[in-house]
């Protein structure tokens, strides 16, 4: 079976990276980067956040304004697209019509002079990997839309390129095909270990495929950390809110003593996961699986007794929605970018999200015990979003502001 040389990998480096257009408009505001040699990294962020221009400019198709991008120790940054050897697959596949599966993967070999018995060999081994064997005389119009973006992908692999950069590949698929073209793309970089960049706005794909996830938002990376640790670790309020499905439930609080009020209810602090705030308003988070259901959890947890205002039941797990009287954090995640249409207008107070054992008897306008894990509590300022369970020298790279007025 044929594999990419090991040369062909490489590390990327983008360097203090600004790109701005008319109008004083930066897509990208001083981006630091370092991609490993065969890692597959993900960048994820709303729609604006700077993301496409981001991979477009380690690409070549963007001209940066400032700073420097660099592939295998090489100096890029003014080179044209063809002299930077990546390959790239975007989100419309890109496929010649007219031609078949076999060209359509042979075709930038050919481009390249490339002896016809070796098209011919390599064609046919990344067919197999791709499971495209028995596809090669089709055309586009002919394949599924999964099967068009293997083919996408094929076609890319073939030309042994230092790295992949690739455009949200998999965003005009249905979701069950999501799923399972998630699964290939993670199986075909384990097996060819090709420095990958990977644009997507779906935090479960970025965290499902990448070994790290860089989270971007207004041209700037928040953080970048492996998938667990973002969403353990949230470096700010905009972080917490975005990684993680469902959502993190962000309301405001007030510490008081050795508890955390928010809205109803007082919740004993965890002595090892207190705020450095020791008083005075944050923003706290709560995670819906660290609520349950009190008939399924330990009796030494907190209680907060509820009314059901949304069940949603799904088979592995439940729902419930329930009412707080405090301030709900809004980030861009919810709704539209600028965090509005999660509740409907003139709702009051805030809907908490507890996601808990299906078993639950849990039923709407009924009230239910639930119980809640303090050390999974986070806690962020409420002017900076940065969060307060970090060291100082951890802060945010950009304030998340204003959060509470």
């Amino acid at each position: 079976m044929w594999y990419p040389y090991p040369d062909a990998m490489a590390e990327i480096e983008v360097r203090n990276v600004t790109k701005a257009f008319p109008g004083d408009v930066r897509a990208l505001d001083d981006v630091s980067l370092a991609i490993g040699d065969g890692e597959f990294i993900a960048l994820v962020g709303p729609s604006g956040c700077g993301k496409s221009t981001l991979l477009r400019s380690i690409a070549g198709l963007e001209e940066v304004t400032s700073g420097e991008i660099a592939i295998g120790g090489r100096d890029v940054t003014d080179l044209a697209p063809r002299h930077r050897d990546i390959a790239m697959v975007f989100q419309s596949y890109a496929l010649y019509p007219h031609m078949s599966v076999r060209q359509n993967l042979g075709y930038g070999l050919r481009v390249r002079r490339t002896p016809k018995a070796e098209i011919r060999k390599r064609v046919e081994e990344i067919a197999e990997l791709l499971g495209l064997a028995e596809l090669l005389e089709r055309r586009p119009a002919q394949l599924s839309g999964g099967q068009r973006q293997r083919v996408a992908m094929g076609r890319a692999i073939a030309r042994e390129p230092q790295a992949f950069l690739m455009d949200e590949p998999l965003s005009n698929l249905d979701a069950k095909l999501r799923v399972g073209m998630r699964a290939s793309l993670a199986q075909l970089h384990q097996r060819l270990r090709v420095t990958t960049v990977y644009v997507t706005h779906d935090q479960v794909e970025a965290m499902t495929l990448g070994q790290r996830v860089a989270v971007m938002r207004d041209g700037r990376i928040l953080q970048v950390d492996t998938p667990q640790a973002l969403y353990e670790r949230p470096r700010d309020v905009f972080v917490a809110g975005f990684i993680g499905s469902p959502a993190m439930n962000l309301v405001e609080a007030t510490i008081d003593g050795g508890e955390v009020v928010f809205g109803q209810f007082r919740i004993p602090l965890d002595w090892a996961r207190r705020p450095s705030a020791t008083s005075g308003r944050v923003v706290v988070g709560i995670r819906p699986e660290a609520f349950e259901d009190t008939r399924f959890a330990s009796p030494d947890l907190p209680t907060l007794d509820v009314d059901v205002v949304v069940l949603e039941e799904l088979g592995a797990d439940a729902h419930v929605f329930f009412r707080v009287d405090a301030t709900r954090i809004a980030t861009p995640t919810e709704g539209d970018e600028e965090g509005e249409g999660a509740e409907l207008v003139g709702d009051p107070g805030s809907l908490l999200n507890a996601r808990v054992d299906p078993r639950t008897e849990a039923e709407v306008g009924e009230p239910l015990r639930l119980a809640v894990d303090p050390a999974r509590f986070h806690f962020f300022d409420v002017v900076s979003g940065a969060s307060l369970l970090l060291p100082g020298d951890a802060s945010v790279e950009q304030p998340v502001s204003p959060m509470v007025t």
